[in-house]
């Protein structure tokens, strides 16, 4: 972690805090604004200094996007996560209904596959016939 850190104080400068945590300044600054991270100290100088906790939130917030969890039941999780007395059905819970909003996507996109699969097979069939008939790619879209 000194590898990181700011003059070896332990601190974390945004940029630092970025590159640690493989989140973008401007998401940091974002999550900063929403109040998902906590608003950090600030040097003589004015710069933002991080500390590890907020690497370890940042990191947590990160996975939670990545996993898709929207911002207020990130919000959540991290307040139960906190108080350390959370009981798992509660992030159960949270986790469930984010299940059935992915296995709904997931039924979307393959209704969406199963009829993009038509179409270019669609417009395979077409692409060499004189006169050229019309686009069935357009055609869906049209609809």
């Amino acid at each position: 972690m000194s590898a990181i850190t700011n003059s070896g104080t332990g601190r974390l400068t945004i940029g630092r805090l970025s590159q640690a945590s493989g989140v973008k300044v401007e998401t940091i600054r974002y999550y900063e604004r929403i109040e998902l991270l906590s608003a950090p100290p600030r040097t003589r100088g004015g710069h933002r200094s991080y500390g590890v906790t907020d690497l370890c939130r940042l990191r947590f917030i990160r996975r939670a996007r990545e996993l898709g969890f929207a911002v207020d039941d990130i919000r959540t999780l991290l307040a139960l996560a906190e108080e350390g007395g959370a009981s798992c059905g509660e992030v159960r819970d949270i986790a469930a209904a984010h299940l059935v909003e992915v296995q709904a996507k997931i039924d979307d996109l393959t209704r969406l596959e199963g009829i993009l699969a038509d179409t270019v097979a669609r417009c395979d069939a077409q692409r060499h016939a004189k006169p050229a008939p019309e686009c069935p790619v357009l055609e869906v879209l049209q609809t």
